[in-house]
């Protein structure tokens, strides 16, 4: 597993160990490290390169965004994938960017103007765009340079934003594209509509959060020809076209067809039959404004009902008669207190807790609103975004998220992509004096002339984002990175976005690049919890700034606290307790290598052959190697948390408590096998740095780089596991002296011994294969020989080795004998209970052989138990 085609400079001496400081100090190592891998050009991907292609892009973080748990962790598994295909000899680029935001970005600026007492409109859109553009070339991408506190290793010279140059030609070609194919349309159809912002908003923008509201039942109608209908929004009331009720309901069986008086207004509305609503619910009945919701709308559609917009875009009321001008809520407590006065309240509920939409950038209540928006028609790119993972062509990870995925792409809606907004790529539509419709593709002139104008709205951001795996390896152009590069290997993302990305990009990948994927795999994670699985939120005092633990712990500590708790699709608890725990096992880590190299850990020279090496040494070789074997698996199946348990204990138990404690009598010992022990512990240490690196990359550098004298980790080959160094006799030798070992220190843990006190002890080995291992069972036992005056006060049987101690002065006897007896009456208890169900025929004859097995289990364990007790009980001295 050693690359030996570079020789190692460092002999193992003492001088190596001395150049690491007793302590490590991750803020003094990885800010100036991280600059050193960049200047370097590790990260730098050349698409001229005969190496396989491995890419990742990154989901672009909005350039007002700044780094949050849930970035740290998606970049800490983005990066340690990149890093482990670098090392194996892949080209790896991992390719950076932001995305420009539309609302966000807006907002800040309009902000700034407001505080001069200025507003956009003030001031115009050409000036406003670029007052924009300089508020991101001063504030935007601070995420950026918190990604580099992170170690994300990405290629820096790549770097893209969704609103430059080449990406826009991008939007404007795919949209341009998809216009003359008739997948885009222009329609007026029930949007989300931010009566501040002033714009339609993508679902992802609306945040529904309970709040409390009132509900109103409210008469329409007289006498026998009346309904009575129940809503949350009685000043939508204005705009109501019908009543609806289901058609196989016999209440209102003889209102279908027939108007009935809508209140507050001269007008009558007719009573509609349609299967959408529930005859179940409330009176049965609802009252249908098609302008001002997404479900009326759709009735309204079905029955040819009139469109009756009854306020503005700032949410105020637009319809003549005493409303007029009012607010929105103004409104509903005005036509509720109407109505009341008329009699036509029939019940109010207050408050009313129900689910509101507000706005995700000014937490402004959203109002759906029928508008004449730009939309994508869906339906074949979705049918071909669902077939691409049907068939194969893209694996979903873990399998189980494909459900949640074609629920998504199989009853997908026509997206709505305009904004009403300045900032984003503007709509490459013009309109002329006689009605005239053009769509102008990148090489194309706009038309010019009197009455010709453009139109003013703006695309949805995840309409550029949506082409994000191909636009920024340089498409439409047929460039070297895009043949080099494209498709893209894995996209990991949060699952909470398979609509609002993952499906776009999907869309237009296959759409754009003739059927062609945009990624082999997509790999869905959870979402970054709390210690107690609950969301982090700043008003509980549980979110956390991740430079905070950072700058406390390291950035290694926090990459593997993440890491280790990443199952796919799997939420990810996380405290500063498991961020504490991790800084302790890279001190273990630096702690250890630096014993290692002070006690003359080595890479000089061939690894001794199998024959040549102790069990022990053969062990841990064996171990390292079945160790590689797991990592690799676990990385193919972004089994992270698995990954980083196997890497964890066998660093910490394995190699930094066994290995070392076991090998120090022959150290001590020095000749040739302690030189053998010390190039065989070089070789562990090494391959598991390498191993360790790409989630923990600064102090494995930093160790890898003293221990090896060669340049960096960061570009050293992936280790390959060698199946001629698996030595299953090593490891069931060593099994067994780690069962006595522990059999040993569990003893004396229950007996009240200090940690490493030592007691006299007389070993009975024969026959075993702890014969050789006598020497290194003391030593990690803590077992001294046995003296002059030697008494047995307890005898230990296990593994058929005997261990006998002489324990006097350090336990209470009598306490001893009453909880070996305890125990021993408890196994009795055991025994006779398995064996009466054993000797049961009826019980025999109906169980399954499942269940007789584990009861024999049970039966033989019990058995094993009373022998050692009762052995141990007779090793007592009497008293």
């Amino acid at each position: 597993m050693t690359d030996t085609n570079q020789r190692p400079d460092n002999n193992g001496d003492h001088s190596a160990a001395e150049t690491l400081p007793t302590q490590y100090a991750p803020a003094e190592v990885e800010g100036p490290l991280y600059e050193r891998w960049v200047e370097a050009g590790y990260f730098t991907a050349d698409a001229k390169s005969e190496k396989p292609p491995y890419t990742i892009v990154i989901p672009p973080p909005n350039v007002t965004g700044v780094l949050h748990l849930g970035h740290a962790f998606q970049h800490t598994l983005m990066d340690a994938l990149t890093r482990r295909k670098r090392m194996q000899g892949y080209e790896a680029l991992w390719l950076p960017g932001m995305d420009h935001a539309g609302i966000a970005t807006q907002n800040k600026v309009e902000q700034q103007l407001a505080q001069e007492g200025l507003s956009r409109h003030d001031i115009g859109r050409e000036a406003f765009v670029e007052k924009v553009w300089e508020w991101k070339e001063q504030y935007g991408g601070r995420i950026l340079g918190q990604m580099r506190r992170l170690g994300d290793g990405v290629d820096w010279s790549r770097e893209r934003f969704t609103m430059d140059e080449g990406l826009s030609q991008a939007v404007q070609t795919i949209f341009k594209k998809l216009f003359d194919d008739g997948l885009i349309y222009r329609a007026e159809r029930i949007i989300n509509w931010c009566p501040r912002c002033l714009t339609a908003l993508s679902d992802i923008e609306v945040e529904h959060e309970d709040s409390p509201g009132e509900l109103v039942s409210i008469r329409y109608g007289d006498g026998e020809d009346s309904i009575v209908v129940a809503t949350t929004r009685a000043e939508t009331l204005l705009g109501d076209t019908a009543v609806a009720v289901h058609p196989d309901d016999a209440r209102y069986a003889h209102l279908v067809g027939r108007t009935i008086a809508l209140p507050l207004t001269d007008r009558r509305i007719p009573v509609v039959a349609d299967e959408h609503v529930d005859p179940e619910f409330g009176t049965g009945a609802v009252k249908v404004t098609p302008a001002h919701d997404p479900n009326d709308f759709a009735i309204g559609q079905r029955h040819d009902l009139p469109n009756l917009t009854v306020m503005d875009e700032h949410g105020v009321i637009t319809v003549h008669g005493p409303f007029l001008g009012l607010d929105r809520l103004e409104a509903r407590s005005a036509v509720v207190g109407a109505l009341r006065e008329q009699g036509r309240i029939v019940a109010e509920k207050r408050p009313y807790m129900h689910a509101v939409g507000h706005c995700s950038r000014c937490h402004t209540v959203v109002e759906p609103r029928l508008s004449l928006q730009w939309w994508v028609r869906v339906e074949p790119l979705a049918a071909e975004a669902g077939a691409a993972v049907r068939d194969g062509r893209v694996q979903i990870h873990p399998k189980e998220m494909e459900k949640r995925y074609f629920d998504w792409v199989d009853n997908m809606h026509d997206w709505c992509i305009s904004r009403q907004l300045w900032w984003g790529h503007r709509i490459p539509v013009w309109y002329g004096p006689a009605g005239e419709v053009v769509c102008v593709g990148p090489d194309e002139q706009p038309p010019t002339g009197e009455g010709w104008y453009q139109d003013p709205d703006v695309l949805d951001t995840w309409f550029s984002s949506g082409l994000w795996p191909f636009s920024t390896l340089g498409w439409p152009e047929q460039t070297p990175d895009l043949e080099k590069f494209f498709p893209t290997d894995v996209l990991l993302t949060a699952h909470d976005i398979i609509f609002f990305w993952v499906a776009r990009m999907m869309m237009f990948g296959l759409y754009a690049m003739d059927g062609q994927a945009p990624f082999h795999t997509v790999a869905f994670t959870g979402l970054v919890r709390d210690q107690f699985g609950k969301k982090m939120s700043k008003s509980s005092g549980t979110a956390v700034d991740p430079l905070d633990w950072m700058n406390e712990f390291g950035a290694d500590a926090v990459r593997f606290t993440l890491a280790n708790g990443a199952n796919p699709g799997a939420d990810v608890p996380i405290g500063e307790d498991w961020v504490k725990a991790s800084r302790n096992f890279c001190n273990k880590i630096w702690n250890a290598t630096r014993f290692a190299l002070m006690n003359g850990a080595t890479l000089e020279g061939p690894l001794p052959a199998a024959e040549e090496l102790s069990a022990t040494d053969r062990w841990i070789l064996s171990r390292l190697n079945a160790v590689v074997a797991e990592a690799d698996a676990f990385y193919d199946d972004y089994q992270f948390a698995k990954l980083c348990d196997v890497l964890y204990h066998f660093a910490w138990d394995e190699v930094f408590d066994w290995y070392v404690e076991l090998s120090k009598p022959t150290l001590i010992a020095g000749g040739p096998a302690a030189d053998r022990t010390r190039r065989v512990l070089g070789e562990v240490l090494e391959v598991t740095l390498r191993l360790l690196h790409p989630v923990i990359p600064f102090v494995t550098d930093t160790l890898w780089t003293t221990l090896t004298g060669r340049e960096s980790v960061v570009v050293a080959e992936w280790p390959t596991a060698d199946a001629s160094r698996r030595d299953e006799v090593a490891e069931q030798e060593i099994a067994t002296l780690q069962q006595v070992v522990t059999e040993v220190r569990r003893f004396g843990a229950e007996q009240g011994l200090k940690p490493g006190q030592k007691v006299p002890a007389r070993l009975d080995l024969a026959g075993t294969s702890l014969v050789a291992h006598e020497a290194a069972l003391r030593s990690v036992a803590k077992l001294q020989p046995a003296g002059e005056g030697f008494h047995a006060t307890a005898t230990l049987p296990v593994a058929g080795a005997t261990v006998e101690l002489d324990l006097s002065g350090t336990i209470d006897v009598g306490a001893e004998r009453k909880r070996l007896a305890k125990d021993l009456a408890a196994a009795e208890k055991e025994l006779a209970q398995s064996q009466a169900k054993l000797g049961n025929e009826a019980f025999l004859a109906k169980a399954a052989p499942a269940a007789v097995e584990k009861i024999q289990g049970r039966e033989a364990k019990a058995g094993a138990d009373i022998a050692r007790l009762t052995a141990q009980l007779a090793a007592l001295p009497a008293g």
